[in-house]
């Protein structure tokens, strides 16, 4: 039996299609990864040399499975190999800039800014600009600093560009920039958006590198690849050789991050790019029923820009999808806590998650659980690396590399205090804009000055510190040097001092780090490395296989699977998020977002919605429509829960209009009154077909708003408002595509969608 016995008929196809350019169109639970590892070790086993092979992924998680089974492969069949190169997009970049930075006129030991360096970065700019409100919050400033660099905009050129659109925020946005930039140089620091960019500049303006890393690796593979941006798209084209050996792996319908850059077009244009390109579809489902791959088929259907794929399920046809309709986000969490309840009673081992649209939808479901006493974990908290007591002890590493790290300074100069103050830090700013100097060189000012004794023996003990872990840092290995640097700040002894729980567990968790950093000597890595590898850990990395409950926005779930998926908030405004009404691409990307949830499903998938939510922390409660995205599921794949406000037997109406709001006791009047509206008898939904609910039939009595309409000019929309009577009535709809409009009835033509 050979490595290739083990596939089926398309997954063999994919790993032996190895010359030339090869798009591999990976349905979801097809095992994309299992045909990419197989591939690999299937170029092994035929004579390639593993250090002539690339691969590339997003996270550190998905490399190091990749990694593994293609070891475990090669051991098993007794192949002596070298190992592949396999790691992330970014920690290639940052390994090839290691050896490439001098051709940019960057230190090889350039340190890399996380997110939470990122941010404070921006803090620091503004600081020294002196701006306290800048009309934009942290975040927002540093995705306009993240536009700029990936579209090529100098600091200048986005001055000028706010400046002709008369755009305030925009311009100081450009100060910013031009800030943020300045104190990644001094810093010798780069952020994630540079590690890409850079990359592609060394490959871009010198020909001799590009040749020689084109000649260093023959076959290239892209996991993923539906999620690339543009400096990944020109990273990918600047490497690959005349040999067009590039193996890319992707489902057009899982691209779900157009908001961090990711163009969808990237792996929809690959046979145009890469002319007799060979496609080979991966549709044998493994893990969901089929019942669940044709709902979310239904949906995804409706999107334009697709290549398209007909997954079939491997395992049973499986039970109906559930829809439970709540009066509001309280009962929402309450009969899905409820639900998982029963689950865990009927198999205490399946694995569960609660999926939703945005972070803040995440109370009401910690709530409910914590109520009822069930455990539960949420993707997206701390991970190890980004817990405070680890960044102060790397801050303090990075420093004794690159004392100029203002960033790295700024979070141990006082920590464990050492009686450096605010009035200190003041000091030490402004004499650091005067000489334009990092701040480790203005507290060598600031000592040479002769300033008063209170003020200078922190400063010079601090100073004193870093000098000496400086030299232990190029004599010690990377464990020993971690050691003292807890010992000889006090960082350990401050924790031991305090003696609470919660600083009990703070220092194993520094223990557990210089164990880390002992693992990684062992298998090479310097503490360079061991700091790049710490700075591009992600959220994704930090997910708990074995949570049995398991909280997560949507797009922290992509790649992962469940026992059993409760698939939330599906409301128009909630999801799709309101910011796509008006954007035709922006709601594609949200319904492949509803597409990731669903397929996340092994054995049953549940809807849920709330008819009326309080948003931002409003007092009254919002009313909403249902999203469009149950009424795209097909016929006959959904089943009412018992409970819901809309029931198998009938579909209530409570006028649900966003752009009202009702106070408590009219939500409780309205909901305890509501009516169930007639329908024609081809419409009465029945226990075997969908419950979820759908357009209603024209008659005079029944109620008009929450209906489906189509306009000649405006195609599909939603009654949301009803004014007068007869002749006279006024209709306000709200289009897709065309926003809301008003119009008179019987003007508008309009016929029931």
């Amino acid at each position: 039996m050979t490595l290739l016995d083990e596939l089926n008929s398309g997954q063999r196809e994919a790993a032996t299609a190895i010359e030339g350019p090869v798009l591999i169109l990976a349905g979801a639970g097809t095992g994309k990864t299992r045909a990419i590892t197989y591939r690999i070790a299937h170029l092994i086993e035929k004579g390639v040399p593993g250090s002539t092979i690339l691969a590339v992924t997003f996270t550190n998680k998905a490399a190091g499975q990749m990694k593994e089974r293609v070891r475990d492969l090669l051991v098993r069949e007794g192949l002596a190999f070298d190992d592949p190169w396999i790691g992330t997009f970014h920690s290639f970049c940052a390994w090839l800039l290691r050896r490439e930075a001098p051709r940019l006129g960057l230190p090889r030991d350039f340190r890399i800014y996380d997110a939470d360096d990122q941010t404070a970065v921006v803090k620091l700019a503004l600081e020294q600009l002196n701006i306290k409100d800048p009309g934009e919050r942290v975040r927002g400033l540093l995705e306009r600093i993240s536009f700029a660099k990936n579209h090529g905009l100098t600091p200048s050129q986005v001055a000028s560009d706010a400046a002709k659109r008369n755009d305030a925020l925009g311009i100081t946005a450009s100060k910013v920039y031009e800030a943020y930039e300045k104190i990644l140089r001094k810093a010798g620091a780069l952020d994630f958006d540079d590690l890409l960019l850079r990359a592609v500049q060394v490959l871009k303006e010198f020909p001799e590198a590009r040749a020689a890393w084109q000649s260093r690796f023959h076959y290239i593979h892209v996991d993923e690849y539906q999620d690339t941006n543009r400096a990944q798209y020109d990273l990918l084209r600047l490497l690959v050789s005349e040999s067009r050996n590039l193996c890319v792996v992707g489902d057009e319908d899982q691209s779900i991050y157009r908001w961090r850059g990711a163009d969808v077009g990237n792996i929809l244009r690959f046979d145009e790019d890469y002319a007799g390109a060979r496609v080979v579809r991966l549709e044998q489902n493994y893990r969901s029923t089929q019942k669940i791959l044709d709902a979310a088929a239904g949906v995804v259907s409706k999107n334009q820009r697709r290549l398209g794929k007909n997954l079939k399920a491997t395992r049973p046809s499986g039970v109906n999808l559930g829809f439970f309709e709540a009066r509001d986000s309280k009962a929402e969490a309450e009969y899905v806590a409820d639900r998982i309840r029963i689950l865990h009673g009927d198999d205490p081992a399946v694995h569960v998650a609660v999926l939703y649209r945005t972070n803040s939808q995440s109370r009401a479901f910690e709530e409910a659980l914590r109520a009822r006493g069930m455990r539960y974990r949420m993707l997206g908290g701390f991970s190890f690396y980004q817990r405070a007591e680890i960044k102060d002890a790397l801050a303090y590493a990075r420093l004794a590399i690159f004392p100029d790290d203002d960033i790295a300074l700024l979070r141990v100069i006082n920590t464990p205090p050492r009686g450096i103050g605010k009035t200190t830090l003041d000091s030490l700013f402004a004499l650091a804009r005067e000489h334009d100097v990092s701040l480790w060189v203005a507290i060598g000012k600031m000592l040479d000055m002769g300033s008063s004794g209170r003020t200078v023996a922190p400063l010079k003990d601090f100073r004193t510190l870093i000098e000496e872990l400086q030299g232990e840092a190029a004599s010690s290995s990377p464990a020993d040097f971690l050691q003292s640097v807890l010992i000889r700040s006090g960082y350990i002894d401050m924790l031991t001092q305090r003696d609470s729980s919660e600083d009990t567990a703070r220092a194993d968790n520094l223990r557990e780090l210089v164990n880390a950093m002992a693992e990684g000597s062992e298998r090479g890595e310097t503490l360079t490395d061991f700091l790049d590898h710490a700075a591009l850990v992600s959220d994704a990395d930090s997910y708990d296989e074995q949570a049995l409950i398991t909280l997560m926005t949507l797009h922290s779930a992509k790649g992962l699977e469940f026992d059993h998926v409760f698939l939330t908030g599906l409301e128009e405004g909630v999801f799709p998020h309101s910011r796509s009404q008006n954007d035709p691409e922006e709601l594609e990307e949200e319904r492949r977002l509803c597409y990731v949830g669903m397929t996340r499903a092994k054995e049953t998938l549940t809807l849920t919605r709330a008819v009326y939510r309080r948003i931002y922390g409003s007092e009254r409660l919002i009313g909403s429509l249902p999203s469009r995205f149950l009424q795209e599921i097909p016929e006959g794949l959904v089943d009412t829960a018992e409970g819901s406000l809309s029931d198998a037997g009938e579909t209530r109406r409570y006028e649900p209009d966003p752009e009202y709001s009702y106070s408590e006791q009219e939500f409780v009047r309205r909901v305890r009154g509501a009516a169930a509206p007639g329908r024609r008898d081809s419409e009465t939904p029945s226990r075997t077909r969908s419950s979820v609910p759908r357009r209603l039939g024209r008659t005079e009595t029944n109620p008009l708003i929450g209906q489906r309409v189509r306009h000649a000019t405006y195609g599909a929309g939603t009654i949301t408002g009803v004014e007068g009577d007869g002749d006279d009535r006024k209709l306000t709809v709200r289009f897709s595509d065309h926003g809301t409009k008003k119009l008179m009835e019987r003007y508008a033509n309009l016929s029931w969608a």
